[in-house]
């Protein structure tokens, strides 16, 4: 099964610098003129155009990229004069501590209220649940992320406004500066860490918690007329056995899928809650590429997050295979 899903992998991300570099080439702006600058004769810019082969046909132009991407060659970022792909390593770590702990905080807290609703279905929990989830999918993430900045930091300051961390991070070992933290034994480093992933984390996670919560209620709720739960509880088996262990299993096969298509929006969602807290992340430098027209780094992080879903997918179908046996 992984062989097969890993022979799926060369045409998936085929098709994705394919569909990258055609949008890319759709828009209006001339990255030759952004390059050589507004004050650039035709000269200048015919020999920008030369010299980085925009001067070329199209699949000539699409071969050449695939190529530069097989070899990790993403260009040279034109806001920041350095390679696009020492830019994305250098923020991808505190985009995945962010991510990460939204997804942990959207698993431990959307896996028992589903569980709890679906047990209790149509009771005032479960409506309570149900609204909480509603609006978690409707509201806006930048609207969201103000309001806990307004409450939480202005208000009763109890969490920072912005920012990864106070001064300077701890010596980088990971990138992540919770785990640095506690490998450097600086525990004042991780507090100030921690304080700041609070905000950030819960806006982020959010519409994650949303969703688990949904399917989650929904498979168990599905699983509970099986043939199975009844003869479980006419043999006496405990109920709370029978929900945690054979329940939840059977019914966590749907949300699985979901939670492997979450993390990849986390990624791409990070965009915007970057912004707003001023997050030093891959989401904050897509922003700041697109206001510069910086289409080698827009390019670049658009296949990234498109390869982070690839590579989530392949981990959910794994998952999935280990945890229903008649995937097997």
């Amino acid at each position: 099964m992984i062989a097969r899903r890993c022979l799926w992998m060369p045409p998936t991300l085929f098709g994705l610098l394919l569909i990258v570099f055609t949008v890319s080439h759709v828009i209006p702006s001339d990255p030759a003129r952004v390059m050589a600058g507004e004050n650039a004769s035709a000269d200048q810019v015919a020999s920008i155009r030369h010299q980085y082969g925009l001067d070329q046909p199209l699949p000539m132009q699409f071969l050449r990229y695939v190529k530069d991407v097989i070899e990790g060659d993403m260009g040279t970022s034109l806001f920041t004069q350095r390679p696009v792909a020492e830019d994305l390593l250098a923020r991808l770590p505190a985009t995945l501590e962010l991510a990460l702990f939204a997804m942990a905080f959207a698993v431990l807290a959307g896996v028992p209220l589903g569980v709890v609703a679906a047990l209790r279905r149509n009771s005032w929990l479960d409506h309570v649940v149900r609204v909480i989830t509603v609006a978690g999918l409707a509201m806006a993430a930048f609207w969201l992320a103000i309001l806990l900045q307004l409450l939480f930091s202005m208000w009763l300051g109890l969490t920072p406004v912005q920012g990864r961390i106070n001064g300077w991070g701890p010596d980088p070992i990971t990138g992540f500066f919770t785990i640095d933290a506690v490998l450097r034994g600086d525990w004042e480093t991780l507090g100030q860490a921690l304080r700041h992933l609070v905000l950030p984390t819960m806006t982020l996670a959010l519409p994650a918690v949303a969703t688990i919560v949904r399917f989650t209620r929904a498979g168990m709720i599905n699983v509970m007329s099986s043939n199975f739960v009844f003869y479980q509880t006419a043999m006496g088996i405990p109920r709370r056995r029978i929900v945690w262990k054979y329940l939840l299993r059977a019914a966590l096969i749907g949300t699985l899928t979901q939670i492997g298509l979450i993390f990849g929006n986390l990624i791409a969602g990070a965009v915007v809650v970057e912004t707003v807290f001023d997050w030093p992340g891959l989401g904050s430098f897509a922003v700041n590429s697109i206001l510069h027209s910086d289409y080698n780094a827009v390019m670049s992080f658009t296949v990234f997050a498109g390869v982070m879903f690839i590579l989530t997918n392949l981990a959910v179908d794994i998952a999935q295979t280990l945890l229903d046996p008649r995937g097997r």
